[in-house]
């Protein structure tokens, strides 16, 4: 093992961390090797990596320091760069510290190596010294080494082994130093948050803990209390405590458990004549214990623990302590004043006194007696009372038991919570106060009042399941009642504008009748239609004369030269020119010409005859290379350039009677199943179907499933022959038959069913139909989406030559091949990549397209053919159910529960109007689709999802690429950052270095509590409170037994 040797100048946590420790802590312990210089080349020229990785290092080494969640998040709040750069730091110092992880095993060998030979070496003042240095350096690297220090140590059971040491040591050693030290060592462990709950786990280490305060060292019982003292404030911890005290009564053989405490609060000879710092840590314990824990909400508890050390004598101590004058011991013992007069205070109000004179038998009888006089509970005090006095009262031990077993009953009657849990050690074990109630209850009345419980829990599901069923009847009718008047007032607008425009068209036929008649009277119109004797216009004749025919066409324009004599004919036109083929008479545009070929953009070329009338009319791509740097553009897309090397890429889962059954035994069962989850009588049933489930007790599932179990002839003819039977027959063979006897049951099922999911359907059909129209308007209105098309068809044909360019339009797929073409520099850049950053640069608003065509993406998703068959099956479900509708109105023998013709004939009034909408709806988005579709110059066959499925992919791709150009600039950013970071890597270095020599090494968690502990600053807020509280209730409570405080919070 390397020598140890202490470095003035070492680097501490403390110097790379200051949000995370204070300048209480001590020097950490830091090791000299050969190999420092080697370390810090190596780290000055260590390269930043990238940020993922660099956060995953960064994360192991913020976890080894066991942070606060708020330290953690300033750690990681830090820029990269000093991530980095403390990363370093502290691998040098790994470095330099080579063998770290092998400590804790020495230190352990050497704690068990000294505990066996401690009756060799308590003699020999050297090996009393070395035995210190070495429990002292344990102590001090469990405060300053890294967390795997202490979790090494925790898996070795160092604990246990400090624990042997301290249950083994001898009188000389208990007294000397390393006792002391030992304490540190835990208290060190306990400052780690592992730590802590390892020792908070053990189930000795409190225990043994305690044992040393049977110590006369004085300073090893203030760290013992100091600990016991900040367990308490832990959660889980105040018990623990509780139950060391228990264990060192045993242990010291004393006749309570805080013997110790009090007597030594009240030594004032030897050694303890002036010991302040003692009586301070004790009087710290002592409120601690006393406030916290079940004390924080527990008037009981407190009164009863304070009472051990009322009965100890613990108030003339107190009042003798205040001649020592020292601020923060009076601030302690003026709390457990406060603590005391606020408690005795609530108890008095508990009985409407001013004060309760605890050492007054008599008084204390008379409270409970006023309290209890006219309740049932007094008869049970008398008899209390009454076999108090038979009990023996010779004195002897057994005696005394049975006054302190009553005692303890009645304390546990007290402190018992009612989950049975004691917050305090339990007087008595198995003692359940809560059971025991329990079992005095007579059981009659508890028969009595289950039995009206059941009945009244029986009663509430009853009117709970008819409230639910009458809210959803409500529920429906109130839809429906919505749904009607929607309806009606939207036929109400249709009938007015129908009849508005049938005013219109009868003003019209009169007026065209008139001027028919007197064109018809007239001689110069001959061949007229004839026209009745009232004046009005035979059937047919009116439409030729409202509608005339059209114009011909215009003639073509002459050829030039001027137009050919009247009466020959003229040349006849030569045959189009085949697709794509370039158009003879066309001039060709100015486009700018490459210096150097360039890469090819794979687009699809719209011929220039089909350019009329779309939006490819309007777009002038020509101005576009004046805004753009075509240099550069040669530069990235460059034909003949050679690619450079690609990068490696980075490192990346009693037996019934036999029942009577004729159907088959799978669809029986399967019947039977749906039946229990119907939880309804067949007559239930039966009224529902006919009445067209008025009451809402079909859902649509059970609806559906009862569609699959509709009686066949076969199953009908083999139930008629034993209808006789029908007491014998199955469940499921019952139900088949009595639903049988609907007439037409299939068909009524199906009209109910229809009805139940119309509304479902429709509302599933119109968000595709409302997607399909809004995406086509807004490919039609985008302006960015038009300046976008403008500029890629600059690409486009300054990429091109020959046949591929001087293009007019393109077809709107080949926006989805503009990320095929790669950059001859960077194989990682496409021309999308390039496109984005020039958009960015010239055209800011373009990149912002998508947000122009919202409702595209769902549009893609629109399948036209599933949608014209969701359509079809509507249409035919209505025509289903007006067939039926028509059948059951020919029927005379409806009983008066048949509903079916009244409510369906409702409904198809109802849906025949919504189907109408929906059908007029969706013309209109063909058309507008439609519009779209020439507006682009596309086929006009080309489907919706096919069309803006296109759109989607390039929006997708679009969104991809910007992120990856914000990626890449970032990426730059910060390999700029980290060259400067390098350079200055070594003064940092220094400097951390200098400012690690003047930090001192600062204290945990646990230490915080400690300090708060001993100044007192934990009980601050208990303190404000009850003296705020003291001061408002002077004048009322100024004749109580109420004790001075003095030095309140001075």
């Amino acid at each position: 093992m390397a020598s140890r040797v202490k470095q003035p100048e070492a680097r501490g946590l403390s110097s790379l961390f200051s949000c995370c420790f204070k300048e209480s802590e001590q020097p950490e312990i830091t090791y000299l090797h050969d190999h420092i210089n080697t370390a810090a080349v190596l780290e000055s020229t260590l390269p930043m990596p990238p940020s993922q990785e660099l956060d995953s290092m960064f994360t192991e080494l913020v976890d080894e320091l066991d942070l606060t969640e708020e330290h953690r998040a300033a750690m990681f709040a830090l820029p990269a760069e000093k991530k980095w750069q403390i990363y370093c730091s502290k691998k040098m110092e790994a470095e330099e510290n080579k063998g770290a992880t092998r400590w804790p095993e020495y230190y352990i060998d050497q704690l068990r190596s000294m505990a066996a030979r401690r009756t060799l070496l308590t003699l020999e003042e050297e090996g009393e010294q070395g035995r210190h240095k070495i429990v002292e350096g344990l102590k001090t690297a469990l405060r300053t080494q890294p967390m795997r220090f202490v979790t090494r140590f925790i898996e070795l059971d160092g604990l246990s082994c400090l624990l042997n040491f301290l249950k083994s040591m001898d009188y000389e050693t208990s007294e000397s130093q390393v006792h002391t030290t030992l304490i540190g060592c835990i208290k060190a462990l306990m400052n780690n948050s592992q730590g802590r709950a390892h020792v908070l786990g053990h189930c000795e280490s409190i225990n043994i803990i305690a044992q040393s305060l049977a110590t006369e060292n004085i300073k090893t019982k203030i760290a013992v209390l100091e600990i016991l003292g900040a367990v308490c404030l832990v959660p889980g911890g105040h018990r623990k405590v509780l139950e060391a005290m228990l264990h060192y009564q045993t242990f010291a053989a004393e006749r309570t458990r805080f013997q110790t405490l009090v007597t030594d609060l009240d030594r004032t000879t030897g050694r303890y004549r002036d010991e302040v710092n003692l009586k301070t840590t004790i009087m710290s314990f002592i409120n601690a214990v006393l406030s916290k824990g079940a004390g924080e909400t527990s008037l009981e508890f407190r009164i009863h623990l304070r009472y051990e050390f009322l009965m100890l004598g613990i108030q003339p101590v107190i009042d003798k302590l205040h001649l020592h004058e020292n601020a923060i011991l009076d601030r302690h013992l003026d709390f457990f004043e406060m603590l005391r007069n606020e408690d005795e205070l609530l108890m008095s109000k508990q009985f409407d006194a001013v004060h309760i004179e605890t050492k007054s038998a008599s008084q204390m009888f008379e409270l409970i007696k006023k309290k209890l006089k006219h309740t049932d509970a007094y008869p049970h005090l008398l008899s209390a009372l009454h076999h108090c006095l038979m009990m023996p009262y010779k004195q002897s031990s057994t005696t005394l038991q049975y006054w302190v077993l009553l005692d303890r009953i009645i304390q546990q009657l007290v402190l018992q919570t009612d989950k049975g849990e004691n917050p305090d050690m339990a007087p008595l074990e198995d003692f359940n106060v809560k059971n025991i109630v329990r079992l005095l209850l007579k059981e009659d009345a508890v028969k009595k009042w289950k039995e009206q419980a059941d009945k009244m829990r029986k009663e509430h599901q009853n009117l709970q399941q008819r409230f639910e069923k009458k809210e959803r009847e409500c529920e429906a009718k109130n839809k429906e009642k919505d749904e009607m008047m929607a309806m009606l007032n939207k036929m109400k607008d249709k009938l007015e504008r129908e009849s508005n425009d049938h005013k219109t068209a009868k003003q019209q036929v009169a007026e065209l009748s008139a001027r028919l008649q007197q064109l018809s009277s007239s001689s110069s119109v001959p061949g007229g239609p004839p026209v009745t004797s009232g004046g009005s216009v035979p059937p047919g004749s009116v439409p030729s004369i409202i509608s005339p025919p059209p114009p011909p066409p215009p003639p073509p324009p002459p050829p030039p030269g001027g137009p050919p004599a009247f009466g020959t004919a003229p040349f006849a036109p030569p045959p189009p020119p085949p697709p794509g083929a370039p158009i003879g008479n066309t001039q060709r545009k100015n486009i700018p010409r490459p210096s150097n070929p360039l890469k090819s953009f794979n687009w699809s070329k719209l011929p220039e005859n089909k350019v009329e009338g779309t939006i490819w009319k309007d777009i002038d791509d020509l101005k576009v290379f004046k805004v753009l740097d075509l240099e550069e553009f040669q530069g990235i897309f460059s034909a003949y350039q050679k690619p450079q090397k690609e990068a490696e890429d980075d490192h990346s889962f009693a037996k019934k009677v036999k029942e009577l059954s004729v159907i088959d035994g799978r669809r029986a069962q399967n019947c039977n199943i749906l039946l229990s989850r119907l939880k309804l009588t067949n007559e239930e049933i039966r009224h529902a179907i006919l009445s067209m489930d008025e009451q809402e007790d079909l859902p649509k599932d059970m609806l559906e499933q009862l569609l699959k179990f509709i009686p066949e002839k076969s199953d009908i003819e083999l139930l008629e022959e034993h209808k006789h039977e029908l007491d014998r027959m199955a469940k499921a063979d019952r139900f088949l038959y009595d639903m049988s006897s609907i007439n037409h049951y299939q068909q009524r099922l199906q009209s109910l069913y229809f009805k139940k999911k119309f509304a479902e359907r429709v509302d599933e059909v119109k968000p595709k139909i409302k997607a399909l129209s809004l995406a086509s308007q807004e490919v039609l209105k985008s302006q960015t989406l038009r300046q976008l098309l403008e500029v890629v068809l600059a690409f486009g044909n300054f990429m091109n030559k020959g046949q591929r360019g001087n293009a007019y339009g393109f077809k709107v797929s080949s926006l989805n091949k503009i990320a095929d073409t790669k950059s001859s520099i960077d194989k990682h850049v496409t021309l999308l990549h390039y496109m984005i950053t020039v958009l960015e640069k010239k055209y800011p608003k373009v990149t912002l397209f998508s947000q122009e065509l919202q409702d595209v993406p769902e549009a893609a998703k629109v399948n036209m053919t599933d949608l014209e068959k969701d359509i079809g099956n509507l249409r035919s479900g209505l025509k289903s159910v007006e067939t039926e509708l028509q059948y059951q109105q020919a029927q005379s023998s409806a009983g008066p529960s048949d509903k079916f013709v009244p409510v369906v004939s409702q409904f198809i009034t109802v849906a025949s109007f919504s189907f109408s909408e929906v059908e007029e709806s969706l013309s209109e988005a063909r058309d507008v689709f439609a519009k779209a579709l020439r507006h682009f110059g596309e086929v006009s066959n080309l489907q919706p999802d096919e069309f803006f499925g296109i759109f989607d992919t390039f929006l997708t791709a679009f969104s991809e690429a910007k992120q990856d150009n914000e990626n890449m600039a970032r990426r730059k950013e910060e390999e700029e950052r980290r060259a400067l970071m390098e350079a200055q890597l070594k003064k940092d270095r220094e400097q951390k270095a200098k400012k690690a020599r003047a930090n001192e090494e600062e204290g945990g968690e646990f230490d915080d509590l400690v300090s708060a502990l001993r100044s007192g600053e934990v009980f601050d807020k208990d303190l404000t409170t009850m003296n705020r509280r003291k001061h408002r209730k002077h004048n009322l409570y100024d004749g109580s037994r109420e004790r001075p405080v003095t030095k309140l919070n001075q």
